[in-house]
């Protein structure tokens, strides 16, 4: 019998207190959209789309502290998000007034907290590659790194 195979990721879930208030934060500010095949599961909530994934809003009690965190959410459990233009999406956390950190690996990342203060990691690629892990290669071999990759 064959050893069954893990793929990928399909789905992550976050507790959030208030589906409405999440939603404009991750549809509102992010620009997720919301996929409406979410059944009724007999509590509020929300299924958004994420690429190929889906990003899940469980308006439920949180076993979890949520004071207290970690400020960096890159010390803190926390979802990683590829976004194509990593520029763009810091400008519009930058307007919106959101508080936010950058990756201390030097990476092209930036770390974030939802209003229910699950933190999210937002890595730039270019054609689902790493910025900054391509950016590093260029730089090792001493040259400028093209902008088709």
């Amino acid at each position: 019998m064959a050893e069954p195979q893990l793929g990928r990721i399909l789905h992550v879930s976050v507790i959030v207190s208030d589906t409405a208030r999440s939603l404009d934060f991750y549809q509102g500010v992010l620009g997720l959209a919301i996929d409406y095949s979410r059944p009724d599961l007999g509590y509020p909530g929300a299924w958004l789309k994420l690429g190929e994934q889906q990003l899940h809003l469980l308006q439920l009690s949180n076993p979890d502290p949520v004071t207290g965190r970690p400020a960096h959410g890159g010390r803190d459990r926390h979802i990683a998000i590829g976004v194509s233009n990593f520029a763009q999406l810091r400008q519009r956390l930058e307007a919106a007034g959101l508080p936010f950190t950058l990756s201390k690996s030097g990476r092209a990342a930036l770390f974030i907290r939802d209003p229910d203060g699950n933190a999210l990691e937002f890595i730039g690629e270019r054609m689902g590659v790493s910025e900054g892990v391509t950016g590093s290669i260029f730089a090792a071999i001493g040259t400028a790194m093209p902008e088709t990759i």
